[in-house]
């Protein structure tokens, strides 16, 4: 009886393993693409926060605590022109309000999941694993283990490469090989890919209108927020009429 229990432990011990490992690679396939756009955003924002002061080491920090790309793009700008740390935090905290509105459309897919394993995915949530996870999960298939393989893939891809970029900005100049576009081109290429009807097209010409429109008369960078919940709330307004 017991050899019998022995070696059905192992039994499901070896199939929990072989599971993990293929959430993993599923999770690899999914994420590649994202990690290799990290890339040269990683490097242009290391190169950036070079030329504001930050060290190498501070780089790095920022990156994994932070972990909020278009967010450190903004407090370093601040810091570059010397902005108060209150404003600095204000600010990237209203630019990162979006995150309650990933979470929660990625909540629906994953309410009886470990929460402690939530916790690790919350931490991992950004604009691009949003994107990827809410496509695999509305395909069907997707579980909580995959989706932490493409967070933290993603993280780990994401730190490597400000930290290498806050090496070498020493060395390149500041705006050189277009690098202050890159984060602009990764959210003309998430957006492309949520794009499902007409009604995300205009959504999305909506809230480039009224950024543009805000942009004059609001200073700051909420505007981009305003203008992109405002858009929203009028697609769904104009849906239910």
């Amino acid at each position: 009886m017991e050899c019998e229990s022995a070696k059905k432990g192992n039994t499901k011990a070896s199939m929990k393993h072989e599971n993990m490992k293929h959430a993993l690679m599923q999770g690899l396939a999914a994420v590649w693409p994202v990690c290799v756009g990290y890339v040269p955003i990683g490097i242009a924002f290391g190169v950036l926060a070079r030329k504001a002061g930050l060290t190498p080491l501070e780089i790095g920090l920022m990156s994994l605590f932070v972990f909020a790309g278009s967010s450190q793009f903004i407090a370093v700008s601040m810091l570059s022109s010397g902005a108060a740390s209150v404003s600095i935090i204000l600010t990237t905290f209203i630019v990162n309000i979006r995150h309650l509105l990933m979470s929660s459309s990625l909540a629906v897919f994953l309410g009886n999941s470990d929460r402690k394993k939530l916790s690790l995915f919350a931490y991992g949530v950004t604009d691009e694993s949003f994107a990827v996870n809410l496509a695999r999960f509305r395909e069907g298939g997707w579980d909580l283990n995959r989706s932490l393989a493409v967070n933290h893939t993603a993280n780990m891809a994401w730190v490597a490469s400000t930290v290498v970029g806050g090496y070498g900005g020493q060395f390149i100049p500041e705006r050189a090989f277009g690098i202050d576009y890159a984060l602009i081109a990764m959210f003309i290429c998430l957006l492309i890919f949520q794009v499902r009807s007409r009604k995300h097209i205009v959504t999305a010409i909506l809230a480039g209108v009224l950024a543009v429109i805000f942009s004059l008369i609001i200073p700051g960078n909420i505007y981009v927020v305003l203008a992109s919940v405002l858009a929203a709330t009028l697609m769904v307004a104009f849906r239910r009429l």
